[in-house]
């Protein structure tokens, strides 16, 4: 505790948020993990699954709207543990007996984790630009892809832990215990966190929540692109394929799926070193289509050897690995340059409104998850993964070009 006092107190904050951010992500992780396995398991089908989560998606569209704008009036701090408050309630719901666990009922239980997860997520970010002055944007792009990096490490550590709880404890005590110990976070982090960070000095309007910002826009649309991409084959289909099709059981597929999302978080983290800080650039919009465009071309080369039988098994594990180094240097650009073009004084209404394009990818990429995969299988759901990425490389073609900053701590 010694040792903690005497950081500074930009320092103290980041972590108090980053550890925030951590324990959210654990129970988000290792719920999703929890519906997908146990639903299937009760003998759901792909379509039914993903529509147990068309309100988590849908809410979270809506929040990251309006969340921004709440930020930007209440505080950051509020936003955040109202996202952990809210996270325990969803958890709670699903304690009910098992005959009251229908799709309706689960559908809302999943609408509030949504909405909880999205403040939560737009708050860490947001806070992360007023922890640094403006001129550091070296560290600015360190400090936020190792936040992102390790809430995705940690998620993964989540889906293995959803997949271990279901196996150990069943539904109902993975459930309680995640509920008892995210509880336990929010009493701390109202006491901790400090008082109205990111409260905007102007009084913000609610027309405000749709950004003016070309750049912010531009970038909005590709990050819708390109967490669709992501979605459209991984929320349904490939857990689903790997349990159906190759017979994994719950720990398998919760074990490599956990290590797939910690790779792809240690990954993220060390975006700036593979970037090219080394030669004190920034990344640029230029940067963002180069690598959009080489991440295109791997779910269509999987697809590929899908069809023509090629390995199958090493082909899609192999590929996935491939896809994951790559979409995690994406994500990684996408999350710094969305900080950086946001402005300083209500920065949670622009880093809002581009979550809400991340949110809407998302529950575009879930729902043709389950249908497509039902319908036309893996290698059609693949294919559509490659197409969004081109239109995610296509628009990143319009971002701000030539920046002349340089990094700096």
């Amino acid at each position: 505790m010694q040792l903690i006092s005497a950081l500074p107190p930009q320092v103290r904050q980041y972590l108090l948020v980053t550890g925030n951010y951590w324990a959210f992500t654990l129970t988000d992780g290792a719920l999703r993990m929890l519906v997908v396995l146990y639903f299937h398991e009760l003998g759901y089908s792909p379509l039914q699954i993903a529509m147990l989560f068309l309100f988590y998606e849908i809410f979270g569209v809506v929040t990251n709207l309006v969340g921004g704008w709440l930020g930007a009036r209440l505080g950051l701090n509020r936003t955040m543990n109202i996202g952990l408050a809210l996270q325990v309630m969803a958890l709670s719901m699903l304690l009910v007996p098992t005959t009251l666990l229908t799709v309706p009922w689960v559908m809302a239980a999943q609408a509030l984790s949504g909405i909880a997860k999205d403040l939560n997520k737009m708050s860490a970010k947001s806070a992360i630009k007023l922890l640094l002055p403006a001129e550091a944007q070296g560290a600015l792009y360190k400090w936020i892809a190792l936040l992102t990096g390790s809430k995705n490490a940690l998620k993964g550590v989540g889906f293995f832990l959803g997949g271990a709880l279901l196996a150990l404890l069943g539904f109902k005590g993975a459930v309680l215990l995640m509920a008892i110990a995210l509880a336990l976070v929010w009493l701390l982090s109202t006491v901790l966190l400090k008082k109205d960070l990111g409260k905007a000095s102007a009084k913000s309007r609610f027309r405000d929540i749709f950004s003016n910002s070309r750049a912010v826009n531009v970038l909005a649309a590709a990050r819708l692109f390109l967490f669709a991409s992501r979605d459209v084959w991984f929320v349904v289909a490939l857990p689903v394929f790997l349990a159906s099709q190759f017979g994994w059981d719950y720990w398998q597929v919760g074990g490599f799926l956990a290590l797939w999302i910690i790779g792809y978080g240690a990954v993220q983290s060390a975006a700036p070193r593979i970037t090219g800080s080394q030669s004190g650039k920034l990344p640029d919009g230029r940067t963002a289509l180069q690598w959009a465009t080489a991440l295109a071309a791997l779910p269509a080369l999987i697809a590929i050897a899908l069809n023509g039988g090629i390995h199958p098994a090493a082909s899609l594990l192999g590929g996935l690995l491939l896809f994951g180094i790559v979409f995690a240097i994406n994500s990684a650009l996408h999350s710094y340059l969305i900080v950086s073009y946001a402005r300083e004084d209500g920065v949670s209404m622009d880093v809002g409104f581009y979550y809400m394009a991340n949110a809407l990818g998302r529950l575009l990429g879930t729902l043709l998850s389950g249908w497509v995969y039902q319908h036309a299988g893996l290698e059609a759901c693949l294919w559509i993964s490659s197409a969004f990425l081109t239109l995610a490389a296509a628009t990143s073609l319009l971002l701000p070009k030539h920046r002349t900053g340089k990094y700096s701590t």
